[in-house]
């Protein structure tokens, strides 16, 4: 699963304040539109969720998964766990400190157990990490 698609915004607000948002899953419903449940399997040493189990509605693709998080200072990566459609997942959020806000970097790889034409499934990529980008925007800005 070598290709990715990435996509960046600038929010207003310092890495931390992203960070937080970016942690606090049990939030997730609140304002990812496609999550309807996101719930902390497994704590990590540092308080941040190491594993976590989300239920996603976005229409078409309706699944329940688990994926497993890094964290670093300024970027946390996932991979996934266990799924019904999904066959993998990867990604990552890397954040800057950017001219008194935050410049995000989402990078996202899927694979479904629906054979997908790469141009598509990279069109379906690039349209979750824009919806992402802008609701953590409005989330974090909010």
């Amino acid at each position: 699963m070598a290709d990715q698609t990435e996509s960046c915004t600038v929010i207003a607000a310092s890495p931390a304040e992203v960070m937080r948002v970016i942690a606090d899953f049990p939030a997730y419903p609140e304002w990812a539109g496609a999550v309807k449940e996101a719930e902390v399997l497994e704590p990590g040493v540092d308080g941040r969720a190491r594993q976590v189990r989300f239920r996603l509605d976005a229409g078409v693709i309706r699944d329940e998964y688990v994926l497993m998080y890094d964290w670093q200072d300024d970027a946390v990566s996932w991979n996934l766990v266990r799924a019904g459609l999904l066959t993998a997942m990867s990604g990552s959020y890397t954040l800057a400190a950017s001219g008194g806000g935050t410049e995000v970097t989402y990078r996202l790889a899927v694979n479904v157990r629906v054979p997908m034409i790469g141009l598509l499934k990279r069109k379906a990529e690039k349209a979750i990490i824009d919806t992402a980008l802008k609701e953590l925007k409005k989330r974090v800005e909010g």
